[in-house]
């Protein structure tokens, strides 16, 4: 005992030694957080006024910022602008909801019934290796060139990433919860809804960000299925006459369609899952 105690002394005495602490990430405060955010758009704007300032971008290959503010004055103005908005939004958000309602009502039923998986993943994974894109000639030999076929082909684009994610989500939900819960009398549907559901809710809104950004890029090949109306409509008239000013504010648009596709995302994450931005 006099010998352990002995060696057990000096390092009792070792006065470099520290308690541990536990390293805590203080959270970085919501002005920094934007401040950070605004960066990027901000020096991609000062770069291209200097660019167009200096001459190095003429008004025949890209228009200027103030160029482009002025454009976006006159299609206020005249109209233009808050009509082709509220087509083309309504053209992405029908497409939307439609492949949203698609996909997650398929991906359930794949990922939480054998049946649907042996019967429906097959053929649905083949058809997601077809890029949307090649769709359009078929779709306007069976469509036309009316609105069916543009939202069609928007739906069909936001349907399989929301297959997908709904399907793992469903897949990863733990089958003794689920047991447990059929075994307190509690229907399939009311399983899916009440427990299969909000397991997978990360994944659900994995593929709602996904079905989202591509309903914007969806929108895009949609508008060039020679339409009378819209952003796209708007970008056909600029090019015809070689309105770089028009094409910028067009291109601009689409952008916050996807960051406010994106944004709203994020707030749905914040409100349905506020542990995820404790921890970050």
């Amino acid at each position: 005992m006099t010998a352990a105690r002995d060696t057990l002394a000096p390092a009792a005495a070792e006065p470099d030694l520290e308690a541990p602490r536990a390293h805590v990430r203080r959270p970085r405060r919501r002005a920094h957080t934007l401040t950070f955010r605004a960066l990027g758009p901000l020096t991609l704007l000062l770069l291209w006024w200097a660019a167009s300032a200096t001459g190095l971008l003429t008004p025949d290959v890209l228009a200027s910022p103030a160029d482009v503010v002025r454009a976006v004055g006159e299609l206020w103005g005249n109209g233009q602008l808050p009509d082709a908005l509220t087509t083309s939004l309504t053209r992405s958000g029908t497409g939307l909801l439609l492949g949203l309602t698609a996909g997650l009502t398929l991906g359930v039923l794949t990922g939480y019934t054998r049946l649907g998986d042996e019967l429906l993943d097959s053929p649905i994974q083949t058809l997601r290796t077809i890029p949307f894109l090649a769709l359009v000639p078929l779709f306007m030999v069976w469509f036309g060139i009316n609105e069916i076929a543009k939202i069609l082909l928007i739906a069909v684009a936001t349907t399989f990433p929301m297959y997908v994610s709904t399907s793992a989500g469903v897949r990863d939900t733990d089958p003794k919860l689920v047991e447990a819960m059929r075994s307190f009398g509690m229907s399939r549907t009311a399983v899916v809804r009440e427990v299969v559901l909000p397991g997978a809710l990360p994944s659900l809104l994995a593929g709602l960000r996904l079905s989202m950004t591509l309903s914007v890029i969806a929108l895009i090949a949609a508008e060039e299925i020679n339409t009378t109306a819209g952003v796209g409509y708007l970008m056909a008239q600029a090019q015809s006459y070689a309105r770089t000013d028009i094409l910028a504010v067009c291109i601009l648009v689409y952008g916050l369609f996807g960051l406010t596709a994106d944004a709203i995302v994020r707030l749905l994450e914040r409100v349905l899952m506020p542990w995820r931005g404790a921890v970050r």
